[in-house]
């Protein structure tokens, strides 16, 4: 019996320590594999066998202690050790380590659920989705069309570089410089006359009713100017550069009104609201007197002074004689223009002028108007609105420092209308060299494409387009557990949930408990190479000692083999 058992006990040590060298032998063989955390045997003894369980002391003798022979012992555990491992830096954007507790979810479509790992060596596959290097997908949270965050779900994690396109539409535009308190006050707006013109269907003056078809020069024979069907190309001159050229194809209702209207929006005529008119009682815009000429009456601000030479108005490329006299009525006023560029949803460029002139002046306060117009803009009309700016009698500004206007994008597939805040705080009431507007800021892009990305602490993943934009792609979400030392190893550096881990506790870096990411970099195996080997001469020297006990006992058997002999 007694022999019996010490073998059976050192058979069992033998098995005890093959375990534990087995464990150290994977330990050491990971010391190498990203994000690995390697394990320590745990042993406790196994029941004893009693040979007397001591009695208790009396008055006579002190007592006796339990006999008791060892059976051996047994695993009591074999743990993973998470402590945190080294940290080192690598080229990628795309691989990351942990610093703390958590870890990455992968989705594991091959068990229908969700593994996870400390091993964050990612890179994009061929669907620009972040996986790991056995192509399983990395989850997080996703985004929505306007790149915000959707937390709902989890979800794979796209990072299209060079297939993700995108533009900015301007929504703010901030300006500065300096308009002038001691220029002249603007008076009046510059008046062209046009010649007299004729309704060959009535044979008298031509008014707003008659048909372009119908409409001659007075002086001249009565031959039609325009015939249905032909073009009229309008290029006048304003603020001393030619404007671009606007077209009107006349039909058989085309009438002088819509002439009228025409020759307004393709100059940019702002009126109506708190525009004043000017003394001669004329307000800006396009209209036809008794005589059949039209008058063209402008914007005051010498910038906004026009012109229309001969030739300004043409149909198939040949000039429309009709001749415009400026008289003495010329754009007045101290002014100031700028022109700047914007950008619709789609990215289009679009060119803004902005305007400015002296309105007004009075007991501590002066007043500008500004005007904004683009060529660019949808339909014939190149206004886009005006307002006005007060300076106290410090020359800052105390009127209303933002106002918004909306640009037509009505015959493009952008966003229409196109909204645009102007914002004229920064703009000086003070100024002794004249005056200047400048654009120090607009929030708008031309289309760009996704080149680069970058992974804060926080797991936010952040593409920068070279347009200069920046829009958030996802967010890696972590995984913390109650007993993380229940989870399963299922291979190639993953976890999946144990009985004994308890269920996963979904939180984003930083928080909660979990670690923070850092990016470019990897977290290395935890095992102690110099720790393990000792344990493992430690484990070899029992090894060999349960062995020498086997060996003693098996000699032991031979002498009472021997007696009988």
């Amino acid at each position: 019996m007694g022999l019996t058992s010490a073998l059976n006990t050192s058979l069992n040590g033998l098995s005890l320590n093959e375990t534990e060298i087995n464990v150290l032998g994977n330990n050491i063989s990971n010391a190498g594999t990203t994000g690995f955390k390697q394990s320590n045997v745990a042993f406790s003894t196994q029941l004893a066998n009693t040979l007397s369980f001591g009695s208790a002391p009396s008055s006579t003798d002190g007592g006796t202690n339990p006999r008791q022979i060892g059976l051996g012992g047994q695993v009591a555990a074999i743990a993973a050790d998470f402590s945190q491992g080294s940290i080192s830096a690598t080229s990628s954007p795309s691989d990351l380590a942990i610093q703390g507790d958590g870890f990455f979810i992968i989705n594991n479509a091959s068990a229908g659920g969700q593994a996870y790992t400390r091993d964050g060596n990612f890179s994009l596959d061929s669907a620009d989705e972040l996986v790991n290097n056995a192509g399983q997908q990395v989850l997080g949270y996703g985004v929505d069309s306007n790149f915000n965050i959707v937390n709902t779900g989890l979800t794979q994690l796209k990072i299209p570089l060079g297939t993700l396109h995108l533009a900015q539409q301007t929504k703010t535009i901030s300006m500065t410089g300096a308009l002038s308190p001691q220029g002249v006050t603007a008076t009046q707006g510059t008046l062209q006359t046009g010649a007299a013109m004729t309704d060959t269907g009535t044979a008298a003056a031509a008014t707003a009713g008659t048909l372009l078809s119908n409409l001659a020069l007075t002086s001249a024979p009565a031959t039609p100017l325009f015939a249905v069907g032909q073009t009229i190309n309008f290029a006048p001159v304003k603020g001393g550069r030619t404007m671009d050229t606007k077209t009107l194809t006349i039909t058989a209702a085309t009438k002088v009104s819509d002439l009228e209207t025409f020759i307004g929006d393709t100059l940019g005529l702002q009126s109506g609201g708190t525009i004043p008119v000017d003394a001669d009682g004329i307000p800006v815009g396009v209209s036809i007197n008794a005589s059949g000429q039209l008058l063209i009456k402008g914007n005051r601000g010498a910038v906004n002074d026009f012109d229309i030479p001969v030739g300004a108005i043409t149909v198939n490329s040949t000039s429309v004689p009709i001749t415009f006299t400026p008289g003495i009525n010329k754009a007045n006023g101290e002014s100031t223009t700028t022109t700047f560029t914007v950008y619709d949803s789609l990215g289009t460029a679009l060119n803004v002028r902005m305007s400015a002139y002296k309105e007004s002046q009075g007991p501590n306060k002066t007043t500008y108007r500004y005007t904004l117009e683009s060529a660019d803009q949808s339909g014939p009309a190149i206004a886009i609105g005006n307002g006005t700016i007060d300076f106290d009698n410090q020359g800052h500004v105390s009127s209303p420092p933002t106002a918004q206007f909306a640009i037509d994008r009505s015959t493009t597939s952008a966003l229409n209308p196109m909204l645009v805040t102007v914002d004229v705080s920064q703009i000086s009431g003070i100024s002794s060299t004249g005056s200047a507007l400048n654009l120090s800021h607009q929030d708008g892009t031309s289309p760009g494409t996704l080149t680069s990305y970058v992974i804060d602490e926080k797991g936010v993943i952040n593409g920068s387009f070279d347009n200069g934009i920046i829009r958030t792609l996802g967010q890696i979400v972590m995984a913390r557990f109650p007993n993380p030392q229940g989870l399963v190893q299922i291979g190639n550096n993953n976890f999946a949930e144990g009985i004994a881990s308890g269920l996963p506790q979904l939180t984003l870096p930083g928080t909660f408990g979990a670690g923070t990411l850092r990016a470019g970099a990897l977290e290395q195996s935890n095992t102690d190479i110099g720790k393990n080997l000792v344990n493992l001469i430690v484990a070899s020297t029992n090894y060999q000692g349960n062995a020498r006990v086997i060996s003693s006992v098996d000699q032991l058997v031979n002498v009472l083999l021997t007696l009988g002999r």
